[in-house]
């Protein structure tokens, strides 16, 4: 076999693994906001990241720039664990107390979904990337309003609805259950969504007003795979996280920025959502590639070795 035959041999099993890791469904860094009632992130994004209409998504867009909007599915803590009303200050509830998506927690006139006063409803959560976990729902007490950003002992101590793995229904989590009772007017609604396979929560809030009227309603979000975004928006750091100094998803993050690339920008995370439950791990995707760097030394150890059995190498 020649130098060059064993060299271009060398690069296919190298890339075998890493082509792997591209094409693994779930390994996109995107996984979801609540869409009914839209939330705060989630509106601003809808009205464009470039031309925002509201006072408040300006705002937002003046204080942090476009890319929590295009990172509208990461309000995020990678290693919340539970603990949120620990590591989330209050005043910080809708950002995460993350400082790349502080101007969610500011107060003004955010757009607003119309619910009824009382009865049954299903809220719909986008659900980019499945995971095993709980949903919880809050809702704000009576006498809350826009005029001010949420503390914690704005909500209600427990929530109104909670939902351990709740079922996809066209690229989105279902959660039916009550409205709280004795709601009118002006309330937000926090969302909690804890992994269980994994410490790592998301978070969102929408702003409502119970019995209002069906008109003045925002539309619902219904995410798209392109409206996950491409690898032009994917710092998808942690980094001013509370709590934490590591990176949003490791390997992960690592993984969907090449199957980006690789796919032409959102196929990677079009193949995610088209595969619910199938979320490559951290620790499958660094297999992969460690078995790639196995694959490329072995490779170069064969190219040596015949090198060194050569005509030439003996005579030399």
């Amino acid at each position: 076999m020649h130098l060059g035959r064993l060299t271009r041999t060398a690069a296919v099993l190298a890339g075998i693994p890493i082509a792997l890791a591209v094409l693994a469904p779930g390994t996109a860094n995107a996984h979801g906001t609540m869409g009914s009632p839209i939330s705060r992130v989630a509106s601003c994004y809808a009205e464009g990241p470039e031309t925002p209409s509201s006072d408040v998504c300006r705002a937002l867009i003046a204080e942090n720039g476009t890319q929590p909007l295009y990172d509208w599915h990461e309000v995020n803590i990678a290693n919340a664990d539970g603990r949120h009303r620990e590591i989330i200050p209050d005043g910080e509830l809708c950002s995460a107390g993350r400082d790349k998506y502080s101007g969610l927690d500011a107060p003004g006139a955010w757009e607003t979904t119309a619910l009824p006063a009382s009865g049954e409803f299903t809220f719909t959560y986008t659900a980019a990337v499945p995971h095993r976990g709980y949903f919880e729902l809050y809702v704000t007490e009576n006498g809350w309003d826009q005029s001010r950003s949420l503390a914690w002992g704005d909500l209600e101590a427990e929530p109104f609805l909670r939902v351990d793995d709740p079922q996809v229904v066209d690229g989105n989590y279902e959660l039916t259950g009550a409205l709280p009772e004795g709601k009118t007017g002006q309330h937000l609604i926090y969302a909690v969504w804890q992994r269980t396979d994994s410490p790592e929560a998301f978070y969102s809030c929408s702003d409502v007003t119970f019995g209002g009227a069906a008109g003045q309603s925002a539309e619902a979000f219904e995410a798209t795979p392109d409206d996950y975004g491409d690898a032009a928006h994917a710092d998808h750091e942690q980094a001013d996280g509370p709590g934490t100094t590591t990176e949003a998803a490791g390997d992960e993050a690592a993984t969907a920025q090449l199957a980006s690339a690789a796919t032409g920008g959102h196929g990677g995370h079009a193949e995610a959502a088209a595969a619910p439950g199938t979320a490559t791990s951290g620790t499958a995707v660094t297999g992969l590639f460690l078995a790639a760097f196995a694959a490329l030394t072995a490779a170069s150890g064969a190219i040596w070795l015949r090198r060194r059995r050569s005509p030439r190498s003996r005579h030399s």
